[in-house]
């Protein structure tokens, strides 16, 4: 099996922001692996590391102890095979949604005229053709999402990191985002090819995917049922300090999915309750956490 993503015995420590002179430990032996096509989603407490662990899996910080391979090769500065969906607002407001998508394959030498055509096949395919013109500020929250969505996928990364890139959309958007990444990303399951007609999310999927396949998604969610609706295998993290894993779910729902459809699969049911159990200790550990820091 090929592993996009190893976590090995990862560690983050650093200088506490309460008491000078001492360090405070985020995660601790983390042992997390992502195989090629696979989408992981990662859940646990408030505070327990899950985007200490994405910047980790980007490059964006380095491990106090432990290693990190992706493809098989130890990672050593940014993850150049990686995309990243931020779950703050990553758009350049002073640029257009066109210029925001084409602006990661410029910094990576895209020809202008290239760029613009990619930059704009993208934004077709996530349904925001014609929208290309618009600065941020005049984009519901929806379609910011699809346009940084579509300026994630449209640098073909191998490993997409996603930091909970829905959390501040209201429910039913959110719902209509999750399934447009899913249709993005498992497209070669509803038996599509590259030639499906334009600005289909169908036709998307099989082009981000290639002949290879899916992509691997390392995915950070606070909702659990986002998670199991979304994933091919949970994983649950304790609360920190030295957070670490605690539980792995396999999820064994059929593909495709319409995650609000979904959530009334008996097995859904069942494994929400199986992966709550694992995790209500934990999240009340946090509270309570929390409470003493606000105290």
């Amino acid at each position: 099996m090929t592993f996009a993503l190893e976590l090995d015995d990862v560690a983050c420590t650093f200088a506490s922001r309460d008491a000078a002179g001492s360090r405070y430990t985020a995660v601790s032996n983390v042992s997390l692996t992502v195989a090629d096509g696979e989408f992981v989603s990662v859940v646990g407490p408030t505070g327990c590391g899950k985007s200490t662990l994405l910047n980790v899996a980007a490059g964006l910080l380095a491990p106090s102890t432990g290693h990190v391979r992706v493809f098989g090769e130890s990672l050593a500065g940014i993850n150049r095979r990686a995309g990243y969906m931020f779950q703050t607002e990553s758009l350049m407001p002073w640029r257009t949604a066109l210029a925001n998508v084409m602006a990661g394959l410029q910094f990576r030498g895209t020809r202008l005229q290239a760029a613009r055509e990619q930059a704009e096949a993208w934004l077709q395919r996530v349904g925001l053709a014609g929208f290309g013109d618009r600065y941020p500020h005049q984009l519901s929250g929806g379609m910011r999402k699809r346009t940084s969505l579509a300026q994630t996928l449209a640098l073909d990364p191998d490993l997409i990191l996603m930091d909970e890139p829905f959390s501040a959309l209201d429910v039913q958007t959110r719902q209509l985002m999750e399934n447009e990444l899913l249709a993005l990303w498992a497209g070669d399951e509803r038996g599509t090819a590259p030639s499906s007609a334009p600005g289909s999310l169908e036709g998307a999927a099989a082009h981000s995917a290639g002949a290879t396949g899916r992509k691997a998604v390392l995915f950070i969610t606070h909702d659990l049922d986002e998670a199991i609706a979304m994933s091919d295998r949970v994983v649950v993290m304790s609360a920190g300090p030295a957070s670490r894993p605690i539980g792995e779910f396999a999820i064994d729902l059929a593909r495709p999915r319409d995650v609000a459809e979904v959530r009334t699969a008996p097995r859904f049911v069942e494994l929400h309750r199986a992966i709550w159990d694992v995790l209500r200790d934990e999240v009340l550990r946090g509270y309570q956490q929390q409470l003493r820091k606000t105290g």
